[in-house]
């Protein structure tokens, strides 16, 4: 059984904005180096009027090659080292919003993307990525996503609010049927999309409880029948809050007198949540199934999600049934990632 960390990091670097073309390279983010105040020598990515932490969630027990991808044969080695056979990549500057700029988004996202393509090549199959679409403007978007596919995406990012618009609004609904189209999943990261509540929400909210209100609002709104052969990702927000979210979301299908499928309803919509050894996962199956929940262990941060060993934890500590934690391990991320 191949092991897939269903969540792992890309720390971006100088080095990520090098595939801008020409006309773009005055959209370079600018590295900002603090002098009074605060903690000196911190650096920051500055783009446009706004400046944004750089390297402040950086993971321990991971090299500064490694979690910049500097060194890929590094990186694969610290893989077999944990027993992983395959890492997803996600990003991390591009967990928060950028820029409201829609030309300067969209060369941020292609270069990044660039990036990640030049490192899924170097990584003989082992590194997969999601692939960030600028959604300013849908058929560049479609364009990007299609980029992706070719050059080993397993995944299409976008962010809670995106754009400040809910994942549910039917503007979205052209890119989703192309991710479904590619047999690609829409991967709903620990994120948000939208400078408004960025700077209203609380900094332990502001990543999590969005991508946990659009879990439910896709359901409640029927998204997923609209798209029958659609897969979706709620990652590193932990598990937790799925029986929550199905006993809630039960009621007010009774309600509706709607049927509700219950434990059944995350595998029958194509569902997928990241889970942490923390959350209570033997209460977590009884209510989602054992066929819904995936792993990861935020390779190259630090922060309450990160657990770098998370995947030999979860098959040692006997904690659920051996054939679940099978699933969880390979089973499920396969089927969520198309791999």
């Amino acid at each position: 059984m191949a092991v897939i960390d269903a969540d792992a990091h890309v720390v971006e670097t100088e080095r990520t904005w090098d595939f801008m073309d020409e006309g773009e390279r005055g959209f370079k983010p600018v590295t900002l180096v603090a002098k009074d105040g605060g903690t000196p020598g911190r650096e920051y990515w500055l783009i446009g009027n706004r400046a944004f932490p750089k390297n402040e969630n950086v993971g321990t027990g991971t090299s500064d090659a490694s979690r910049e991808m500097a060194d890929v044969t590094e990186r694969i080695a610290h893989m077999d080292d944990l027993n992983v056979d395959v890492q997803v990549l996600y990003p991390t500057l591009f967990l928060r919003p950028l820029t409201a700029e829609p030309e300067i988004d969209q060369a941020l996202c292609r270069s990044y993307n660039r990036w990640l393509a030049s490192i899924w090549k170097m990584g003989k199959g082992r590194l997969r990525w999601a692939v960030i679409p600028s959604v300013h403007r849908i058929d560049k978007a479609i364009e990007e996503i299609n980029f992706g596919k070719e050059n080993g995406a397993c995944g299409v990012f976008l962010r809670a609010a995106e754009g400040g618009l809910g994942l549910a609004n039917s503007y979205f609904f052209p890119l989703y049927e192309e991710a479904s189209r590619l047999n690609l999943p829409i991967c709903v990261h620990a994120s948000i999309g939208n400078f408004a509540l960025w700077d209203q929400l609380e900094r332990g909210l502001r990543f999590k409880v969005p991508v946990i209100s659009t879990f439910h609002s896709l359901i409640i709104q029927g998204i997923p029948k609209k798209f029958p052969q659609l897969r979706w990702g709620f990652v590193e927000v932990s598990s937790q809050w799925v029986p929550y979210a199905l006993n809630d979301l039960g009621v007010r299908f009774r309600n509706r007198g709607q049927p509700f499928a219950g434990k059944d309803l995350m595998r029958e919509y194509r569902m997928y949540v990241a889970c942490q050894t923390t959350d209570d996962l033997t209460h977590v199956l009884e209510c989602a199934g054992d066929d819904s929940i995936v792993i990861g262990t935020d390779y190259g941060h630090h922060d309450t999600s990160s657990e770098i060993d998370a995947l030999r934890k979860l098959k040692a500590d006997g904690k659920i049934p051996p054939k679940a934690a099978e699933k969880i391990l390979g089973d499920n991320p396969k089927a969520l990632y198309g791999l």
